[in-house]
């Protein structure tokens, strides 16, 4: 559809391009037409116009039927070719370069306006200023990208512990004299799972939670992604913090604490939980493992999610409700309500119902639990 709207629209340029050509030299070939032409005609169309259009109007017609496939075919290629540079480019960079070109374009304007008036130069003046004030602006504002992006910046009001104050600022907070109780270090991870917000509704976490700068700084690198999916995680991990903060206000805190002679959140994230003796929340594998080696303590979500499952064993009846095909002949397989699958021998043909099933063994893995069972 737009193919065809582009074309049209080439061919309607050609043609009226095509018109005022030969309208611009009608009278230099209108001479030599006889004055019987020239002296005939309404509304000040005279025969000698017709009969020089007609054949100027069916050369614009055939130039483009010829040039219009080929210059909209130059048009989508390189359209193509600009549209998969920018999207290697950052969202946050592109927002940016618009805003100093913005910027750059109305101080161009400004300036030159009183200047375009001079005789001669003085039309080019304001046109040059916008060439070269738009490129400075665009050029300036990467520059000052990160000064920018922190001016329109959604994250919310932070402040700074010092590493000093950690015990007193973090583990003195609100809910810090409880007993057993302790502070927790989210992580981007648990932030874009989301079940943390369930978590605290149940009353199962106490102590401060504290967001880092630096993991709301990759939430945001994320809802700037060129990629669809992360854009989407990072969005949801910052409305998450949002929520948080408003469902428990006296219970979130969001720190500027950063290490600059650090690379990664990983490692930031395990040096202030070592700095201020707090635990970390985590759904990542590797991050468990590297804090667990530097002592740090870590309570993984998932970990969590697979402990308080319902405990089946062999032998037990329950009745499932078959949803599909299994990977072998025969197999059908179920879920229960925590997402747990029940692969169930000669199931197959009962697939869409509700069929009573003996379970005949667990079997338990680092990604989860799997219960096999058989048609009653």
């Amino acid at each position: 559809m737009l193919r065809k709207f582009v074309s049209l629209t080439v061919s309607l340029i050609i043609i009226i391009s095509g018109l005022i050509f030969i309208n611009y030299f009608l009278p230099s070939v209108s001479e030599y037409l006889g004055y019987d032409l020239h002296g005939n005609g309404m509304f000040g169309i005279t025969f000698a116009n017709i009969i020089l259009w007609l054949p100027g109007l069916f050369v614009a017609f055939w130039l483009s039927l010829v040039l219009a496939p080929f210059i909209t075919n130059i048009i989508f290629n390189y359209a193509e070719g600009m549209t998969t540079s920018l999207s290697k480019v950052p969202t946050s960079d592109i927002l940016v370069m618009v805003f100093g070109i913005g910027i750059g374009l109305i101080l161009a304007n400004l300036i030159g306006g009183p200047f375009s008036h001079l005789p001669i130069v003085g039309p080019f003046i304001p046109i040059a200023l916008s060439l070269v004030l738009a490129v400075v602006g665009a050029k300036l504002a990467l520059r000052k990208h990160n000064d920018i992006v922190s001016f329109f910046n959604r994250i919310p009001n932070r402040r700074a512990i010092k590493p000093e104050e950690v015990e007193e600022d973090v583990l003195q907070g609100p809910l810090g004299d409880r007993l057993y109780s302790n502070n927790k270090l989210l992580d981007t991870s648990v932030i874009i799972d989301g079940r943390i917000m369930d978590i605290m509704a149940a009353g199962f976490v106490d102590g401060m939670l504290v967001v880092p700068n630096f993991v709301l700084e990759e939430l945001q690198k994320l809802s700037d992604s060129a990629d669809a999916i992360k854009r989407a995680k990072g969005r949801r991990g910052l409305d998450l913090v949002q929520d948080l903060q408003i469902s428990y206000k006296e219970q979130v805190m969001v720190v500027d604490n950063d290490y600059a002679d650090l690379e990664g959140v990983d490692a930031k994230l395990v040096r202030l939980a070592k700095q201020a003796k707090a635990d970390i929340i985590t759904n990542d594998y590797n991050l468990n493992k590297i804090a667990g080696i530097q002592g740090v303590k870590v309570l993984n979500i998932n970990e969590l999610a697979n402990a308080i499952k319902p405990v089946v064993v062999a032998g037990e009846e329950m009745n499932v409700y078959l949803v599909k095909e299994g990977k072998e002949a025969n197999q059908a397989v179920a879920y229960l309500d925590d997402g747990t699958m029940i692969v169930v021998e000669n199931g197959r043909h009962a697939i869409g119902n509700s069929v009573p099933v003996i379970v005949t063994s667990v079997l338990q893995t680092a990604a989860g639990r799997m219960i096999f069972a058989k048609a009653k």
